[in-house]
């Protein structure tokens, strides 16, 4: 088959010339928070108004994912000027359409995104948040609607799967990736491409390849957002892991709570099967790969690969020791590449522009960019990807537009349950994988949860070890029983009835539930502790002396 040919570059080329006949397009944005704040009422209003002014021929609605500022929305954004305007209502609708399309004079007051700064930029690609960001896994997230394969094909949409297809070894691809420098972005930044390799090096008549979209940390919603805005780039990630390593099948597995990212990976699957990229011979080739989803039922051990493994195979999820390692005996005891949403959705950028191009973003260990979910006291909250590396305070305060409320920055919390607490005057700290380590804290799967100088840290440590508590599996007594202990000496200390000997209970608890559970759900489940105690220690001295 000549790849000119090719059903897909086919419908490339249409969905382009469509995509080109519109003088304007107007972004919706219909990720999971800005519906949860009415963004569906607000693009059928639209449609109504673009509609009874007989536009049609001349603006494109496109509902997309999250865009990124999550609590400015509803958001809606013209193209071609990048024009944002937040926190949209029905009743907005006619004097922004009148505006900025019919009076071609955007409305600078309270809905212009972002107006709490000095300065409202007509062009929101100007504002810090947008212009301190460097996207590559979050790429036409917000300017394509997720539910159409034509919309994912017009932005170079299964480019890299053609390429690795009819130009690549396995052995080509797995070095491209190495090359990359690319670290696992799950939470433990093992190599990619080491895994990769690891997988493809062991004999068996059958490996798989897992999707883990279980994400779970508190206050995370990296791969929900992706798997919402972008499917069909997860979808390619996967596609192109399985020819690299050898394997005919996949399984997503998303978390159960994450209805419309289930919805729209299922929705994607079923487009790409329907042309032929997904199932036998993809694209005339000799390659073969399937997917199937299955949905987590909640638990937060399951982002633990071992016990993913087992829930899919419709057992308990429960951690199992190791060796061996999934790489060698996972799902159904077959060798099984586990990556994360985030990971997956790097791969095609990388196989486009080459791994020497990924490698030269980021620092030297840590290469690449990362996505963080921005969250907690500070004025813009939502969806982030910046260069490995970037500095913490240009997090808080260009991109994020500093703490709310004018209070002072106090700590912020990476990792989840499982990271640590980084104090004010460490705010200048890298954001890469050795720098975070060094201060006792980690990257994790990308969670950042900002503080302010009214922010009780004990507390923090408290609802952190009732989260780890909960979540324990009790499969191994030191995590059963110990995050349970932990959890009760830090709430007796909270409540200001600890004592001394409390506090010096609780430090040796957390080395031993540290060093001997089985596994990173109890071994993390002390971090957020250690690293208040680090840091802030005097908070529990002081709720100590009020005993």
């Amino acid at each position: 088959m000549n790849r000119k040919d090719l059903q897909t570059i086919i419908y490339a080329e249409k969905a382009k010339e469509e995509n080109n006949k519109y003088k304007y397009k107007i972004h919706v944005c219909c990720g999971a928070g800005c519906i949860s704040s009415g963004s569906e009422e607000v693009l059928k209003k639209l449609q109504e108004e673009i509609k009874q002014r007989e536009l049609e021929n001349e603006i494109e609605i496109v509902p997309t994912g999250c865009m990124g500022p999550c609590n400015q929305g509803p958001l809606i954004k013209f193209e071609p000027n990048h024009t944002i305007y937040q926190k949209v209502d029905c009743s907005n609708i006619a004097s922004i359409v009148q505006n900025q399309i019919i009076d071609k004079k955007p409305i600078e007051e309270m809905l212009l995104f972002a107006n709490f700064r000095t300065k409202a930029f007509i062009n929101a690609q100007e504002d810090p948040f947008f212009k301190k960001q460097l996207k590559i896994t979050l790429k036409n997230c917000g300017d394509i609607n997720p539910e159409k394969l034509e919309d994912y094909l017009v932005h170079d949409g299964y480019k890299a799967l053609d390429k690795v297809l009819f130009e690549m070894s396995s052995e080509d691809v797995i070095a491209e990736i190495k090359h990359s420098r690319m670290r696992g972005r799950g939470g433990a930044g093992y190599p990619t491409g080491l895994k990769w390799e690891t997988v493809y090096k062991y004999i068996s008549n059958q490996k798989y390849v897992i999707c883990n979209g279980d994400e779970g940390d508190p206050g995370a919603f990296m791969d929900r957002s992706v798997l919402e805005g972008n499917p069909h780039r997860v979808l390619e990630g996967m596609l192109i892991a399985g020819y690299a390593v050898g394997a005919n099948k996949g399984f997503a597995y998303i978390r159960g709570e994450y209805p419309l990212a289930i919805k729209r990976f299922e929705l994607a699957i079923k487009q790409a099967r329907k042309m032929g990229l997904l199932g036998n011979n993809i694209l005339g080739s000799n390659f073969s790969f399937d997917i199937e989803i299955r949905i987590g039922a909640g638990a937060f051990v399951c982002g633990e690969e071992t016990a993913l493994i087992a829930s899919i195979e419709g057992k308990r999820g429960t951690p199992r020791p190791r060796p061996p390692f999934p790489a060698e005996s996972g799902l159904w005891g077959k060798p099984t590449l586990i990556n994360n949403v985030e990971t997956f959705a790097g791969i095609a950028p990388i196989i486009n522009n080459g791994g020497e191009w990924y490698s030269e973003i980021g620092t030297p260990k840590s290469a690449g960019t990362k996505v963080f979910a921005l969250a907690g006291k500070i004025n813009i909250s939502g969806l982030i990807e910046v260069p490995m590396g970037t500095s913490l305070h240009e997090i808080v305060y260009d991109i994020g537009g500093g703490i709310q409320h004018d209070h002072e920055f106090k700590a912020a919390q990476t990792g989840g349950p499982s990271g640590g607490c980084i104090p004010a005057q460490h705010i200048d700290v890298k954001m890469d994988y050795e720098s975070l380590i060094n201060l006792g804290s980690i990257m994790g799967s990308g969670g950042l949860i900002i503080m302010d100088n009214y922010t009780e840290m004990v507390d923090v440590a408290r609802f952190f070890m009732e989260f780890c508590m909960d979540e324990s599996c009790g499969k191994c007594v030191p995590c059963r029983v110990g995050t349970k202990m932990m959890h009760d000496l830090i709430k007796k200390i909270n409540d200001g009835k600890g004592t001394k000997i409390d506090l010096e209970r609780l430090e040796e608890l957390a080395v031993y539930v540290k060093e001997t559970s089985l596994c990173g759900l109890g071994a993390s489940a002390p971090n957020p502790l250690l690293s208040t105690l680090r840091y802030f220690r005097n908070e529990y001295e002081e709720k100590i002396q009020k005993a």
